[in-house]
């Protein structure tokens, strides 16, 4: 079974994955419309690795959508490394 990077790096994958479905690009196509490698369009959209910003905007930007939509239903607690509030002193 392939190595899942985060659960949040799945769920981007997936958007990206659904989004070039769409536009009706295959992976190679969308890798060189932006400008990355397809192994790593691949590994994007199975969920092993996790795209850093640049490289989301210019997805993106080769499928006319905006960068938001593959962010869209994403929460903090996907990510699995949940933040503490810090505690407000009595008085």
């Amino acid at each position: 079974m392939p190595r899942v990077a985060s659960d949040a790096a799945a769920y981007i994958g997936k958007r990206i994955a659904e989004q070039r479905g769409k536009a009706g690009f295959t992976q190679d196509q969308l890798a060189v419309a932006a400008s990355i490698d397809s192994s790593n369009l691949r590994a994007y959209e199975s969920g092993r690795s996790l795209p850093n910003i640049r490289v989301l905007v210019r997805i993106a930007a080769a499928l006319s959508v905006e960068p938001g939509v593959f962010l869209t239903g994403l929460t903090p607690d996907i990510f699995g490394d949940a933040v503490e509030q810090p505690q407000r002193k009595a008085g």
